[in-house]
């Protein structure tokens, strides 16, 4: 019996401007889903471990030349999906582009044989090897960039990929399988999935899929994790944040302000690594204040992905004000998706909202009096993702970063993301890393190959 996952489309592209549902999609009945971990299957024992690194570049190649050349209409789907920017939509798309591109030109390097230095007589050595099918739920706040972390390494490595993408984000996931179809890449090597959170767990259950990659809520994680660990397949997290900017010293105060509204502020606050937390040293607390908000009501924002999500940030600060937190610029009036640039400060202690992720264009702001209070104050979260400082000692910058519970600390910068740059989080930021040479070796097959001596 044919069964749809849900009685209705949960798939649709429903414009955050205009809240207007502009095209639909339907969810995947329960046989079409079979057939796409059939085809993921097929595609690893056919493809995935008879192709060499050098095919399987010559076809992500053709799919970067793709990415490149459809920029603008790639962009102009996001746009619509979840309301981001056409100038950062256009950005996400090359930037995508050049995480294909790296792990084309890096993989053989990567994968490459690693000998080990037997105390037996005879040789041995590492060999990495793919596993198999591996399901991707990704999140819609960056529809390409989320994909291009898991599915380029992947790829590369012989996995095959389903995709279970968000279900804002229909068109997008339609757009890339399209992308690695026409590249030249067989059917089931990428295949976009519209699937319930239901049918995902019976295809993590499968025994032929061996891993699962989400990036998510914290909430999702725990699922997730749970049915992976049910079944046990190897599983990354990537999930959210709170991240502190620290400002202990500056030689230029306005560049560490922008630096800091960059960070905050960049698709408009919906990003898990985001500057959340700004942890200011009590001497520049109030200029640095005072041009964080002259900044912040001059910054163009695009939509949040729903008015609903608006919605739930704003009872988000309501609560703080509640608690007690003073609101210096911005509040809880929004009209539909778009929300203000949001500043709270005096958060009180106890206050829920000191270890809650906004996910959205407000910034809390805290007064410190030395390093090992900013330290402590950064640390007094669940949340280990990346984290901000900035200094003029950079003996104090390595300092905070060996200190700070992190995945990773960027000193004196702001958006540092790169493909050669592994990222990853630890506590409840999740587990495991993508991107750089640690990002193609997170599925792989360790396989340790001994000879005796002659």
């Amino acid at each position: 019996m044919t069964t749809k996952g849900d009685t209705m489309s949960r798939y649709a592209v429903t414009n955050p401007a205009t809240g207007q549902v502009e095209e639909s999609f339907e969810t995947f009945t329960d046989e079409q889903v079979a057939a796409a971990v059939d085809a993921a299957d097929d595609a690893y024992r056919t493809w995935g471990r008879t192709t060499t690194i050098e095919q399987r570049a010559a076809l992500m190649r053709k799919a970067v030349a793709a990415y490149r050349d459809q920029q603008q209409e790639l962009a102009t789907i996001i746009n619509h999906e979840m309301g981001k920017l056409m100038d950062e939509a256009l950005v996400e798309v090359e930037f995508s582009a050049e995480i294909l591109e790296y792990y084309a030109d890096h993989a053989a390097e990567f994968l490459a044989d690693e000998p080990i230095d037997r105390a037996a007589a005879g040789t041995a050595f590492i060999r990495h090897l793919p596993i198999g099918p591996l399901v991707g739920v990704m999140p819609w706040n960056y529809p390409y960039y989320q994909v291009a972390r898991f599915a380029g390494p992947n790829l590369m490595l012989g996995n095959t990929i389903m995709l279970k993408h968000a279900s804002l984000c229909p068109k997008s996931s339609a757009a890339m399988e399209r992308i690695f179809l026409e590249a030249g890449f067989p059917k089931g090597a990428f295949v976009n999935v519209y699937a319930t959170n239901e049918q995902i767990a019976k295809v993590i259950a499968d025994p032929r899929v061996r891993g699962v990659s989400l990036t998510g809520s914290e909430r999702a994680g725990k699922a997730i994790a749970q049915e992976a660990g049910a079944a046990l397949k190897k599983v990354v997290c990537e999930l959210g944040g709170n991240d502190a900017f620290i400002v202990m010293s500056a030689d230029d105060l306005d560049a560490a302000v922008e630096a800091g509204a960059n960070a905050r502020y960049e698709n408009s606050g919906q990003i898990c690594n985001g500057a959340k937390r700004f942890i200011i040293i009590d001497s520049l607390y109030d200029e640095f204040l005072k041009r964080f908000i002259k900044v912040s009501k001059e910054r163009k924002l695009a939509p949040l992905c729903s008015a609903s999500a608006a919605d739930g940030l704003a009872a988000q600060v309501q609560a703080a004000i509640d608690d007690g937190a003073k609101v210096v610029l911005g509040g809880t009036e929004h009209d539909g998706a778009f929300y203000p640039a949001t500043i709270l400060t005096d958060i009180p202690e106890g206050s829920a909202a000191r270890h809650t992720e906004f996910f959205g264009p407000v910034a809390q702001f805290y007064r410190v009096s030395s390093e090992d209070e900013a330290i402590a104050v950064a640390n007094d979260s669940p949340y280990g993702l990346g984290s901000y400082v900035f200094t003029t000692d950079s003996e104090q910058g390595l300092r905070f970063a060996d200190r700070l519970e992190s995945g990773m600390t960027y000193i004196n910068e702001s958006g540092a993301d790169s493909a050669e740059l592994p990222f990853g989080g630890v506590k409840n930021s999740g587990f495991g890393r993508e991107m750089g040479p640690l990002g193609i070796r997170e599925f792989a097959n360790y396989k340790l190959v001994t000879e005796a001596a002659h």
